[in-house]
């Protein structure tokens, strides 16, 4: 198991040095933020003092290698437009994307493994088909419009849930927390509930599929004959069996919810990365830009490494030489 996870590890290395190159040099042709951090009107002096500040008059080369250097040091340069370390201002904004991503995570896992098992037992009832059919749904409507209906229904229509914001939030140490207060709470659901609204289609799915052919195997067959009780031929002999793909789908899903839900963040104006990361695209914010795709792929790429260790966990038989 070491040595698997060192070979990862060193693998996870290796791509977010290509992550960073391709990062790097591609943002190089989106434009020169020195008019913009300059202003319109500054001279060709004040333009070249602006490139010397910031090290953008020496070749690109020498940029990506102090770049990589600054970057081990956990320097990942300043902000152009509010000159504040990059890093720092996206690790602000964590905790909000974070806590919606791990509220949406456990809504979606929860509900689509529960409605899985339910509808695999007794596919053909109508209440099952009825929970198929809205899956479906979910799986089709975009984001946005899960999203804007969501809003129209419960902040427009009843008026009992606010549609954009956080909330009230506690500060903890250097973490910023809604969940610990009621108003926070509120604020969170409906976001929470948009993103989970496709994961949760597909969990639901997937473990139906996977239900459904677990139960037919001959084990299955010799557990309800041997007398056992129907939660235990169930829960403990199919659902663990059906376990691995689920499993491999939510750690996947939670790396994309944490780096990726820019459109729900900027439909309720959630204060969270994805908003940030919007906000740096228009304004050609390079350094903010460049850092949050570092980030999110150290996530994804250990939210991998830890998905596939928890196979060894779920399953005896899988072992890494």
């Amino acid at each position: 198991m070491l040595t698997y996870i060192t070979r990862r590890f060193l693998q996870g290395i290796v791509v977010l040095l290509a992550v960073s190159m391709i990062c790097f040099f591609i943002f190089q042709f989106m434009g020169d933020p020195v008019v913009r951090m300059a202003g319109l009107y500054a001279t060709f002096e004040e333009q070249a003092e602006v490139r010397r500040v910031f090290g953008l008059d020496k070749p690109i080369h020498e940029r990506y290698v102090r770049f990589l250097w600054n970057a081990l040091q956990g320097n990942f340069g300043k902000s152009y437009v509010s000159r504040v370390p990059a890093l720092g201002l996206i690790l602000e904004r964590f905790p909000a994307t974070f806590e919606l991503a791990v509220c949406a995570v456990c809504i979606a896992f929860t509900s689509g493994l529960s409605l899985g098992v339910l509808v695999s037992l007794k596919p053909y009832a109508l209440r099952n088909r009825f929970i198929m059919a809205l899956s479906l749904g979910g799986i089709s409507l975009p984001t946005f419009l899960t999203g804007i209906l969501l809003i129209m229904i419960f902040s427009v229509f009843w008026n009992i849930l606010p549609s954009f914001g956080r909330g009230d939030t506690v500060q903890i140490g250097f973490w910023r927390t809604g969940l610990l207060t009621m108003d926070g709470l509120r604020h969170l659901i409906l976001p929470a509930l948009t993103l989970a609204s496709y994961q949760l289609a597909v969990l639901l799915r997937l473990t139906r599929a996977g239900m459904r052919e677990v139960l037919t195997q001959e084990y299955i067959k010799t557990a309800w004959a041997k007398g056992l009780a129907p939660h235990t031929v169930v829960l403990k002999h199919a659902l663990r069996n059906v376990m691995i793909p689920v499993v491999t789908i939510t750690g996947l899903q939670f790396g994309e919810l944490l780096a990726f839900s820019i459109v729900t963040e900027t439909i309720f104006q959630w204060p969270g990365m994805g908003n940030l990361l919007l906000t740096s695209i228009y304004e050609n914010d390079q350094p903010v830009i460049v850092t949050y795709i570092m980030l999110a792929a150290a996530i994804i790429i250990t939210l991998n490494m830890v998905v596939d260790i928890l196979y060894a966990l779920l399953n005896p038989k899988i072992r890494y030489d």
